[in-house]
């Protein structure tokens, strides 16, 4: 395992080696003595707030790889890691030679799990520091658990290389250094359960923090007023119909071509369109009111950007209690999603992670496979608030770990419910991508669902037909894992035709958190299960639903 170590990397360790000679070919960016490059050029300047636009769908992303860049070649990477960083460095220094030195089973197992709390208290040092001008290489510590790229295989370090650095897509996927920079920013609030006293913001923080929220502001309000336009078309089209079936007349060709008088159905029609008429009345002053909030919103966030232009980031106050509670909360997160069986050793190495790119939790492959998901099943992200459906995608969180399966924090935040977004953390490194992340999707279908029904979680909504299928079975265990093993299936399997749930659940599936109509059209003619439930559908449209 020692012996493609750089030969500096192995002199820190202690390790004797024989000096090996170079790769044949060479990436360009690892040319020898290419300085790494700015944290300016890979992550587009400075971290911004990014305003919470409700987009109707995912943008869709083709390619997910960009150039190799030279900072996963630099020979110096691992003494970067550890300079400045005082008795955290030394102690995992000390430990990890010691580690990777060890030649017995026991002795090797032993400092594995000495390594694992030393390697956390070091990143946690380093987090704490995320608002300074950090080098680069701690910033790709803390997003991938790379100590040194020599302890991963060429293969994988070239792909991990190509990775795409920087946030251009307007999605809430985040690695956990651009998270821990938002919260150090005061652009999000710690995702513990309880709040957290905040020190006293200084006015920097607080034309920032207002920045975001008329931002949100914003969004909500262009959000809600589209919604109102759609409704307006709708009504228009309708009004336009039944207008048309009142200028129909029938003709007295006896009295020269006259028009007789309105048919008993016709005039039902001068109530119908007198309603419609009234709601595009509302829906006008509902509109006007949008359009003058959101001028008044354009003109503050305008002025409030100018502002923030301004500001140097670097010399604001930084709650350091918040950066210390959301970093232990990620590190909570990494555990639940590696679980108690799984591989909780937190340093990027060669033997536990594939070189396969597109089983890797990376941004790119996540917002695809959100996409994904969404396609199978529109509601997973529809929030009403407002008598609107709002589609609120959640923050997704990219860990630095092998976990298997990806988790639900929260479904919204605690004061709130209505227009926040969630938050899920997806496992970079984990043996099956689409598992991770439908285990997270599904986890959050559960959790909206059972706040939405509040304490009668367990009678009503898709918990409650759930739960009371769940305890007639007599089955034991969290309720709520079984849910997302069967979200799981719906997903995956039963998307496709094949048949994995129990008839129950797929009833309760298809009606709750029904398929397009595509699927469903698709589904008919491959058994006779979804055939049977499409019938039901179309039954059930001609009566007065389920």
């Amino acid at each position: 395992m020692n012996d493609n170590l750089d030969p500096e990397i192995a002199s820190l360790l202690g390790i004797n080696q024989t000096q090996k000679p170079p790769p044949a070919q060479k990436p360009v960016s690892a040319q020898k003595g290419a300085p790494p490059p700015a944290y300016e050029t890979l992550f587009e300047g400075k971290p911004q707030a990014e305003p919470i636009e409700m987009k109707k769908s995912f943008t869709k992303i083709t390619k997910t790889l960009g150039p190799p860049q030279k900072i996963f070649y630099d020979k110096d990477f691992y003494s970067k890691i550890l300079k400045d960083e005082g008795e955290a460095a030394t102690r995992f220094h000390d430990l990890f030679s010691r580690f990777l030195k060890a030649s017995s089973p026991e002795d090797r197992s032993m400092y594995r799990g000495k390594v694992m709390p030393a390697f956390w208290d070091l990143l946690a040092q380093i987090a704490s520091k995320i608002h300074t001008n950090l080098p680069l290489e701690k910033k790709l510590l803390l997003r991938y658990g790379l100590v040194s790229p020599t302890f991963i295989d060429q293969d994988q370090r070239d792909n991990l290389s190509r990775v795409i650095m920087q946030n251009t897509y307007g999605e809430p996927v985040y690695y956990m250094d651009e998270w821990m920079q938002r919260i150090a920013r005061g652009q999000e609030k710690t995702s513990a359960t309880d709040e957290v006293q905040k020190v006293k913001l200084d006015t920097a923080q607080k034309t920032l923090n207002k920045l975001d929220k008329r931002k949100g502001q914003r969004d909500a309000e262009l959000s809600a007023l589209r919604n109102k336009i759609d409704q307006m078309e709708q009504i228009e089209n309708e009004l336009l119909y039944k207008m048309k079936e009142l200028t129909r007349h029938e003709i007295r060709e006896d009295l020269g071509g006259l028009k007789v008088c309105y048919t008993p159905d016709q005039k039902k029609l001068f109530v119908d369109i007198s309603e419609l008429m009234k709601k595009l009345s509302y829906i006008d002053r509902d509109m006007g009111r949008s359009y003058d909030n959101l001028g008044g919103l354009d003109k503050e966030v305008e002025s409030l950007s100018k502002t923030a232009d301004t500001i140097d980031t670097d010399t604001m106050i930084v709650d350091q209690q918040a950066l210390a509670t959301e970093f232990n909360t990620l590190r909570q997160m990494s555990k639940l999603c590696v679980g108690r069986k799984g591989n909780h050793f937190p340093v990027l190495m060669k033997n536990y992670f594939m070189a396969l790119v597109k089983q890797w939790g990376i941004r790119e492959n996540v917002i695809n496979g959100m996409a994904h998901v969404e396609a199978i099943d529109p509601g997973l992200f529809i929030r009403r608030y407002r008598e609107q459906d709002n589609r609120i995608v959640p923050n997704v969180l990219l860990l630095p770990n092998y976990g298997e399966y990806g988790i639900c924090w929260q479904p919204f935040e605690k004061f709130n419910r209505a227009t926040s977004r969630g938050r899920l953390a997806i496992p970079i490194f984990s043996k099956n991508l689409t598992i991770a992340l439908v285990s997270a999707l599904g986890d959050l279908r559960w959790q909206v669902a059972k706040e939405r029904a509040q304490h009668r979680w367990m009678e009503e909504g898709i918990t409650g037909r759930y739960y009371m299928w769940f305890t007639e079975q007599k089955m034991r265990g969290d309720v709520k894992d079984y849910f997302i093993r069967d979200y799981i299936l719906w997903i995956t399997k039963e998307s496709e035709g094949i048949q994995k749930l129990e008839r129950e659940i797929r009833g309760l599936f298809w009606r709750m958190m029904p398929f397009p109509d595509a699927i469903k059209q698709r589904l008919k003619n491959r058994g006779f299960v979804y055939l049977d439930l499409y019938k039901k559908d179309q039954n059930i449209a001609m009566s007065d639903g389920y």
